[in-house]
């Protein structure tokens, strides 16, 4: 009993636990629905789609953790993703052959954005919700000026390949996102940025007086962040095969928060988990994928999600368990005291 008591008290405890129940779910309602099979030499399957699928999402959501561990928030990555996106596709519109550059570009536009946030974030003192909605206002509107106001069309067949494409059979957006993870995971524990990340969260007053330079951990963590989007936009326009300024990386940032929060990370700041943002990500994908699969009418999707996640993070809030085994107590406790007053009539 004490080792199950301990096992739920593990920060991926619940995360876990609640992918485990989207899946059983799944599986009750198509039996095949853990089956991976071999179709045009890659893998293919809904684990399989559930994890390409998700991959933005994830790489978007790691960048998010380590905004939210400094008690910041970035509502910006949405817009980032759709400039990303249009930079791209803008240069493959005149060489279809520059895809190095194009790349490129997109990145360097995640960097850009990044840095102007964690200028007004860490140098010029803007609270980050502030800061982030500004460029996630004119965000919108510079990759709108990007395309023109058009949806533009990806023909370069070798920057398809990175969020369409396929390596050892596997979606090339799934090794990306692999990449990204494990990057980030080692850079947080072989490094100190970690630590420095965490204390800034708990207290950032302390952490200048001991001569720690938190403006620039914050910088570098919204730089972070921008670069996420910007890679998530590389893999999001390829899969789609164009860049669309208006709807590309629309309302991402939610997911994001919604991911790093179902792993465990606090919205207070300081304590994080990469481990849980992942698992959040693929909680956030297979929900949506379950919807679909159990036939919940299109219109009726986002308000189904939404309650799932309202009783997700319910359950993941200690204080609603203790208050819940209250209630179950007290309910158990008159059910059984009710027979025996009845008896002593």
């Amino acid at each position: 009993m004490k080792a199950i008591k301990a096992a739920f008290q593990h920060t991926l405890a619940w995360p876990v636990l609640t992918l485990v129940l989207l899946i059983a779910l799944d599986v009750a309602h198509r039996a095949n629905f853990l089956a991976i099979s071999t179709f045009e030499g890659h893998l293919f399957g809904a684990p399989i789609d559930i994890l390409n699928r998700a991959a933005p999402l994830v790489i978007v959501s790691l960048g998010m953790t380590l905004v939210i561990a400094t008690r910041g928030i970035d509502i910006s990555v949405g817009a980032v993703v759709a400039i990303a996106g249009a930079a791209a596709a803008t240069l493959l519109a005149d060489d279809p052959t520059h895809v190095t550059r194009a790349v490129a570009a997109a990145l360097a536009v995640g960097l850009a954005a990044g840095a102007w946030n964690g200028l007004l974030v860490a140098f010029i003192g803007m609270q980050p919700i502030i800061a982030t909605l500004i460029l996630m206002v004119a965000g919108r509107g510079v990759a709108q000026l990007l395309t023109g106001g058009q949806i533009i069309p990806i023909g370069a067949p070798d920057y398809l390949v990175l969020g369409g494409g396929y390596l050892a059979r596997v979606p090339c957006a799934v090794w990306v996102a692999i990449a990204v993870t494990v990057a980030t995971a080692l850079l947080m524990s072989r490094t100190a940025l970690g630590l420095f990340i965490r204390a800034i969260g708990v207290n950032p007053v302390a952490t200048r007086l001991v001569g720690l330079r938190a403006n620039a951990i914050v910088f570098a963590v919204y730089v972070f962040s921008g670069l996420t989007a910007a890679i998530a936009g590389v893999l999001m326009s390829s899969n789609v095969r164009s860049a669309d300024g208006n709807n590309a990386g629309l309302l991402l940032e939610l997911d994001a928060i919604l991911a790093v929060t179902l792993g465990g990370t606090s919205l207070n700041g300081g304590r994080f988990s990469l481990a849980g943002t992942v698992l959040g990500a693929l909680i956030i994908q297979t929900l949506t994928y379950t919807t679909y699969s159990i036939g919940v009418p299109p219109e009726a999707t986002l308000v189904v999600k939404a309650i799932v996640v309202l009783l997700v993070s319910v359950i993941q809030s200690e204080r609603a368990r203790v208050l819940l085994v209250r209630q179950l107590k007290r309910a158990f406790s008159f059910a059984q005291a009710k027979p025996v007053s009845e008896a002593a009539k």
